[in-house]
């Protein structure tokens, strides 16, 4: 089984260009399932009904993170929808921490996860995944770990090793070499990337965060145009262990 996993799509460009691409790349890749980050997909950052529809006509399961509350409008769509979800250890808030996708001959769960170092107060994320782990009955299991430092990242891949089939990290949009598989079972990389324009800082107009950086005065984020760069990697899973055989690292330019 093959599963792509899409880094953090930013703004209504990134979103509608991986839309765009998906077909071609479902057949490139032969993918049998899609996991796209959609917290950024909504221009001036977050997720909106809006973004999340353009990212369900390609996404199997989205997952989100710090800014997955950023816009009030969503939370309906959080109760309700079984393919968005929240980072589960956000404590006793609207949506769901963790789904699990029927394939037909199988299912995969993808869990939802944000980490603590240097980012909002949370629940501790290693203590979660123990928890939401006790109640998931399929091998084949997905983490999305929300995070900033790739040592607490390393640290989530090394805890949950052999237990479940990958930790993917997103959240710093710059796609790191390390992927692996650890304890020859759960495939790892510290940060799957970005999905946006590839001249830019993070997605945003390079020009806005540079006078940021100089300034210190707020500066109003600017989408700019430019060639879109795809972020990505390919899980090859054995879907009757949930063992990962392969991560390969996907890095598209338009």
């Amino acid at each position: 089984m093959n599963i792509l996993f899409v880094g953090d799509v930013v703004g209504h460009r990134g979103s509608e260009h991986l839309v765009k691409l998906m077909p071609q790349l479902k057949h490139r890749y032969s993918v049998d399932m899609t996991i796209v980050n959609g917290e950024n997909s909504a221009d001036g950052n977050g997720i909106t009904p809006h973004s999340a529809a353009i990212l369900r006509e390609c996404a199997d399961v989205i997952t989100t993170g710090n800014h997955c509350f950023r816009r009030r409008e969503m939370n309906e769509l959080f109760e309700e929808a079984q393919d968005i979800i929240r980072p589960a250890n956000f404590g006793d808030t609207v949506g769901k921490g963790y789904t699990v996708f029927d394939l037909g001959r199988t299912s995969v769960a993808v869990i939802n996860l944000i980490g603590m170092a240097f980012m909002e107060s949370c629940d501790n994320p290693f203590h979660c995944a123990d928890e939401l782990l006790k109640s998931i009955d399929t091998p084949n299991i997905i983490v999305d770990f929300h995070a900033e430092a790739t040592s607490e990242k390393k640290a989530m891949g090394y805890y949950l090793a052999g237990r479940v089939s990958a930790v993917i990290g997103t959240h710093t949009h710059v796609q790191t070499a390390d992927e692996q598989i650890l304890g020859g079972h759960t495939g790892f990389i510290s940060d799957v990337g970005f999905t946006g324009v590839k001249e830019s800082i993070l997605g945003i107009d390079k020009d806005i965060i540079i006078a940021r950086l100089t300034t210190y005065y707020p500066q109003k984020h600017i989408y700019p145009d430019g060639d879109i760069m795809i972020n990505a990697v390919l899980l090859s899973i054995d879907e009757k262990c949930g063992k990962c055989t392969g991560i390969e690292r996907i890095n598209i330019c338009e």
